[in-house]
């Protein structure tokens, strides 16, 4: 059953994530990216694998040690439910970037990769991501406002 939920945690993004890289743009995909509500199902899936060793996941979040974590990992439901964490803190950040390139005309060429990588490593797509979005924003601020003639 454990290994059913781990993999049924992405499976429950994956849609989300396909609609943001295949269809950016679309009604439906603004929406889906619009929403917090997306990550609902995923923190089922946390609730139910991290139920069994609350204990062990309590001790490992209220005084974190590198031992008391690596215990918590070494259990099944332990590392299935900091999966499903993971991948749900993903999913919304990937959400919050694919709104801020909407809004900042990135091209979805541009973040088709960029959502990729987050999907794969987070801690290296934020970063670029936020390098594009600063980059679009310098540009952004330097074009001439037009002014009306009087």
């Amino acid at each position: 059953m454990t290994g059913f939920l781990f993999e049924l945690t992405f499976l429950l993004a994956a849609p989300v994530w396909l609609l943001m890289i295949l269809a950016p743009g679309r009604r439906v995909t603004d929406r889906l990216a619009a929403s917090p509500l997306t990550v609902l199902p995923i923190l089922t899936v946390w609730a139910v694998l991290a139920a069994p060793v609350l204990p062990e996941l309590w001790a490992a979040v209220s005084s974190p040690d590198l031992d008391t974590f690596r215990e918590l990992t070494a259990l099944a439901n332990g590392a299935g439910a900091l999966w499903a964490q993971v991948i749900a803190w993903d999913l919304l950040l990937g959400q919050w970037m694919y709104r801020e390139a909407r809004r900042l005309s990135i091209h979805p060429l541009l973040m088709a990769p960029l959502l990729l990588l987050t999907i794969l490593l987070s801690p290296v797509g934020l970063p670029l991501f936020l390098a594009v979005r600063a980059l679009r924003t310098a540009r952004k601020t330097r074009q001439p406002v037009p002014h009306p003639l009087v």
